[in-house]
């Protein structure tokens, strides 16, 4: 069997510095917000050409308090693609904000510039852009729209962990980058973690207030926070897997080149454009016969993943605010697509074999 993805093979070649990590860790005795978590962000603001990075609980609280730190009035409209995953609109609802959804361009699935300044009202106040499936959005068209309209700008860089527009990474562009370490990131942390980059040195000041209970000095609170420290241990883990990002980066543009060259042209693929450097959290595939061709694949010993079975707007837990809305291209890439292995845990020979049973499909 080729699985989707297997997290123990993936972190099986840090196994033994995670050990070693994890003693020193134990026998420091400072286990929460010390050494290693503040090693970690100095280390991945500098890789991510960062100024500043602040580390949270989890992505879903990275993208909560970059909303956050502006204390927009209730009611303010917030941007946001159609297509997303429910985390992205979570983070806007749960600050008392309108999410507004727009479609994304059907050839990249990122959200669609001109459908942004569609959507702006008087009350819109931010936008928040999702580079998915490990591709930078268009950032000359949204930095444009950004500055016309006076706007912040939210990266929800969950998935897109050293991708490029034009030699600059994701998370460089807005106000804040919200990153997710879930362990399938190309970035995984053995839980649940998360950071926010920015080159704001106000906004990193108080990003740390807001993670800490809006404090800075124990017992003394300057502002209503929250509890969403990055985990110390964590942090050791994520230090560790860091160093091995980019090749973790390579293996999987390798792999994807590989899908690129030799699947059959009814497959619609990836679209690649030398403005862009896309790591490729997920390698997606469409087809309309996709739960046809899942079945197939998985007879035939493939694991594969639907990247999201079902849009936000059509969740149970969104229709009190979106019941009656209707968008069709994002309705479209949720009814095709497909995500195929595509992990450092792959090789080129699973890959193979991968593709010969598509093109035999």
């Amino acid at each position: 069997m080729i699985p989707y993805e297997n997290l123990f093979e993936l972190n099986k070649p840090f196994n033994e510095a995670f050990k070693q990590s994890f003693s020193d860790f134990l026998n420091s005795g400072w286990y929460i917000l010390g050494k290693y978590t503040a090693d970690f962000e100095q280390q991945f603001a500098q890789w991510n050409q960062s100024e500043y990075c602040v580390g949270v609980a989890n992505g879903l609280d990275a993208l909560t308090l970059s909303l956050k730190t502006f204390d927009f009035e209730p009611g303010s409209e917030v941007i946001v693609p159609a297509n997303t995953y429910i985390a992205t609109i979570l983070s806007i609802t749960n600050n008392g904000l309108i999410p507004v959804l727009v479609e994304p361009d059907i050839s990249t699935y990122n959200i669609d510039p001109a459908e942004i300044e569609k959507a702006i009202t008087p009350k819109t106040r931010a936008i928040i852009i999702v580079h998915l499936y490990g591709k930078c959005c268009d950032m000359d068209a949204i930095m444009a729209i950004k500055e016309k309209y006076n706007l912040v700008l939210i990266e929800d860089c969950a998935q897109s962990h050293g991708a490029m527009f034009k030699g600059e990474k994701t998370g460089t562009f807005g106000e804040f980058g919200a990153f997710s370490f879930y362990p399938t990131k190309n970035l995984g942390a053995l839980g649940d973690a998360g950071a926010i980059t920015t080159n704001h040195a106000t906004y990193a000041d108080k990003m740390r207030k807001l993670r800490n209970y809006g404090s800075e000095k124990k017992y003394y609170n300057e502002y209503m926070g929250v509890n969403s420290r990055l985990d110390e241990l964590q942090a050791a883990f994520l230090q560790i897997k860091l160093e091995a990002l980019d090749a973790i980066n390579a293996h999987k543009q390798k792999l994807a080149a590989m899908y690129l060259d030799q699947l059959r042209a009814d497959y619609i693929l990836p679209v690649v454009d030398a403005d862009y450097t896309d790591v490729y959290h997920i390698f997606n595939i469409r087809h309309p016969r996709r739960d046809a061709l899942k079945a197939y694949l998985y007879e035939h010993g493939i694991g594969t993943e639907i990247h999201y079975p079902v849009p936000p707007h059509q969740q149970k837990a969104l229709l009190p605010l979106l019941a009656g809305l209707s968008f069709p291209i994002s309705e479209e890439i949720h009814q095709t697509t497909l995500s195929l292995p595509c992990s450092y845990c792959h090789t080129e020979k699973d890959v193979q074999f991968v593709i010969d049973k598509l093109n035999d499909f």
